[in-house]
C-alpha cells in the first residue's frame, strides 16, 4: 500500500483548535505504523516512531493539523 506523504494526521484527541492542539497518536509517514503517545505532544516537541525508529519534529499549523518532519 503506498504511502501519501502529504497525509496529515488529525484522529479524534484533544478538541482544541489552532496550534495549541494536543495528539495522542499518530501514524508515522515513513511505516505507517500507529503511534500512541500517553503524555501526548504538540507544537515544538518531537516524537519517535516505535516500529521503524525515525525522529520527527511536530508542527501543529494554524488550523489544528499535525505536520511530522524527519529529523
Amino acid at each position: 500500500m503506498p504511502i501519501d506523504r502529504g497525509y496529515e494526521d488529525d484522529d479524534d484527541v484533544d478538541q482544541d483548535e489552532g496550534s495549541g492542539r494536543r495528539f495522542q497518536d499518530f501514524d508515522c509517514p515513513d511505516c505507517s505504523a500507529n503511534n500512541p503517545y500517553d503524555d501526548g505532544f504538540g507544537d515544538g516537541d518531537e516524537v519517535r516512531c516505535f516500529y521503524c525508529g525515525q525522529d520527527f519534529a511536530v508542527v501543529v499549523t494554524e488550523a489544528g493539523r499535525l505536520r511530522l518532519k524527519t529529523l
